[in-house]
């Protein structure tokens, strides 16, 4: 099942609950998916990648604006975006803990034969590629230098 088809599954379903802020998150997914499938040189259908990035830009966008709202005092406005933030992750798939990153970023490094903080660039580079979708690539970029340094 797409994407697209489990937000509108799940919107139905936020309608006859009224929830409105299940409606708003779910109604921004979808939105976003729109618009990516409209782009100049989209494919008809997005890939599984694609969608996960999508669900991670929004989620990072909440976590964003949420952090602006609660650090100049606007608890009012940062509860509404910390509650579609967690909507909007029930659609991401299953995210890796630190750990889990740790070790796979070390099976990168020493697959690329990185040695310092100079061959970064290409440890994030593997990275990002494999574990897309999987983690916040602020979270790779973290165990990164934690790793090569």
């Amino acid at each position: 099942m797409s994407l697209q088809t489990k937000v509108m599954d799940a919107l139905k379903e936020a309608m006859k609950a009224k929830d409105t802020v299940a409606m708003e998150s779910l109604r921004a997914i979808k939105s976003a998916i729109l618009l990516a499938r409209t782009e100049s040189g989209a494919t008809e259908e997005l890939s599984e990648a694609e969608e996960a990035k999508l669900l991670q830009k929004l989620v990072k966008q909440r976590k964003d604006s949420a952090e602006l709202y609660a650090s100049q005092g606007r608890n009012d406005l940062a509860e509404p975006e910390l509650k579609q933030l967690a909507i909007i992750e029930q659609f991401l798939p299953k995210q890796l803990s630190e750990a889990e990153v740790a070790a796979q970023v070390s099976a990168i490094i020493s697959e690329v034969g990185a040695t310092s903080m100079k061959d970064m660039g290409k440890v994030m580079g593997v990275a990002t590629k494999q574990l897309a979708g999987k983690t916040d690539s602020k979270l790779i970029s973290e165990v990164v230098k934690k790793l090569l340094s």
